[in-house]
């Protein structure tokens, strides 16, 4: 486990919040069996940084968080592909939410998901995560249900070896994180969270088209990389 209480400091963006998570895992660099997964949408930038820089594959998780119905900003869980689903326990005790209105909000997320999934994909499959390093990236962690989401996901199809890697995180989120991966890096952990958001200085909104066109960008940067490996083999 990797990650500093004393660094106290504002990311500019999330290019350069990607960035500062390349030097903990360029033991990872330029190998065949790595596969960074971005949670979109705000990690697909952060991500897109990680992926260059190291010169491994790029490919996406889409997560969704659950809401509260009161309270949507509180999380009572996530979902991701395959029916996966974290429920937050601890939040649904203590504030038990109405069945119908628990199926509502799954519907609703769910076919947010599903949308997603077609937009950015364009039909392209998901690569195979078996026997493959996966290191999961988002632009911060505030309660981590989508994280812990994205990992019951990719732990579900048999990786070698899981990273979560994060700009910035509660420590209380990553001391329970740390139990359900192998690794995990995050370079800013303050002690008061706030929110994600308060710790970078510029945190727009990531559009759609950012998504698709820096997945775009990633799938030519391999496709070159391919090549050029082709053409020195001939």
């Amino acid at each position: 486990m990797s990650y500093d209480l004393a660094v106290q400091t504002l990311f500019p963006d999330r290019c350069e919040a990607g960035r500062c998570l390349v030097e903990p895992l360029t033991r990872f660099a330029g190998r065949s069996d790595v596969i960074v997964l971005a949670l979109p949408r705000g990690g697909v930038p952060v991500a897109y940084e990680v992926a260059t820089a190291l010169g491994v594959r790029l490919d996406l998780l889409v997560v969704r968080k659950l809401g509260m119905p009161s309270h949507p900003e509180f999380a009572m869980g996530a979902i991701a592909g395959d029916g996966v689903m974290f429920l937050n326990d601890d939040m649904l005790q203590a504030y038990p939410v109405d069945p119908a209105l628990f199926k509502a909000v799954i519907l609703r997320e769910t076919e947010e998901l599903e949308r997603r999934e077609r937009a950015y994909r364009g039909g392209r499959a998901p690569l195979d995560l078996k026997d493959q390093v996966v290191i999961l990236i988002d632009d911060g962690l505030a309660t981590g249900s989508t994280m812990r989401a994205a990992i019951l996901a990719v732990r579900a199809r048999s990786p070698a070896w899981v990273v979560v890697a994060i700009p910035v995180a509660p420590p209380e989120t990553l001391d329970v994180m740390h139990r359900e991966v192998d690794e995990l890096v995050c370079p800013l952990v303050p002690e008061r969270m706030i929110s994600v958001g308060y710790w970078y200085q510029e945190f727009p909104q990531t559009s759609d088209e950012e998504v698709m066109v820096l997945m775009r960008q990633a799938d030519a940067r391999v496709l070159s990389q391919d090549t050029s490996q082709e053409r020195r083999h001939d």
